[in-house]
């Protein structure tokens, strides 16, 4: 596969993270690193500080401590294109621009009745491609399905290209086919694009076949960071535990 981002060889580094909300500690003490190439899992159940933190490495929520992005040579990288899919995006249907359309507004200064540059449309089915969504084109943005959807959103998330790609729960609103589709072209945009992916899933046995490593939270504190393979039956048993309540 043609290596679009070829240079998007960016990794992060998390040190001694802590977020409060009215003076209340929303994460304490959060510290991991994500190298290029890696699929990062957060898992832990609703309300333990996964999506606050990944709004914390968007630059939306005030935090302490460092967030650190470093290119493949190990400088540092300041001013980082982050790529974020939301957990659901609330879409009327009967909104009527088109999929080209959506695009055209982040990527043309000019009003979408205008029409897109020819170059532009092309760049744009491009991207689209690489997430096996170039026929969707033409289609309205309500008249998607979950699943076409979020292909979109991934890959309006790789436009510009990023450094770092942020997935909270993107696969919630899809059934049991379109979840393994959704997660199968992760993994190859990870193979292929060679950046770090975070994700936050509640999905563990995917979690265990598609990610390199994962880090458990729970009431905002980190309590295990290890390899995916490592992921073992005692802490699925716990988290499904806790989940299920």
């Amino acid at each position: 596969m043609y290596r679009l981002y070829e240079n998007c060889k960016c990794s992060i580094q998390i040190r001694d993270l802590c977020v409060k909300n009215n003076n209340k500690l929303i994460l304490k003490s959060i510290s991991f690193s994500v190298n290029h190439g890696e699929i990062f899992a957060l898992i832990g159940k609703n309300g333990s500080g996964k999506t606050t933190l990944l709004k914390s490495i968007l630059g939306i929520t005030n935090y302490s401590g460092k967030i650190i992005f470093f290119n493949y040579k190990g400088d540092k990288i300041f001013n980082p294109k982050i790529g974020y899919v939301p957990q659901k995006l609330s879409v009327d249907k009967n909104m009527p621009i088109t999929v080209l359309d959506f695009f055209c507004l982040g990527l043309t200064k000019f009003p979408v009745w205008f029409g897109c540059k020819k170059k532009i449309t092309e760049r744009i089915e491009k991207n689209l491609s690489h997430c096996n969504s170039k026929h969707l084109l033409k289609k309205t943005i309500g008249s998607l399905s979950g699943g076409e959807l979020q292909r979109v959103l991934l890959t309006f998330a790789l436009e510009p290209k990023p450094d770092i790609l942020l997935l909270d729960e993107p696969s919630s609103a899809l059934d049991g086919e379109g979840i393994d589709y959704f997660y199968s072209l992760i993994n190859s945009l990870k193979s292929d694009f060679h950046m770090p992916i975070i994700l936050v899933s509640h999905d563990l046995d995917r979690v265990k076949k598609y990610s390199n490593k994962f880090a458990l939270i729970e009431n905002g504190i980190l309590i295990k960071n290890d390899l995916t393979s490592r992921l073992c039956f005692k802490d699925m048993k716990s988290f499904r535990a806790v989940h299920t309540k």
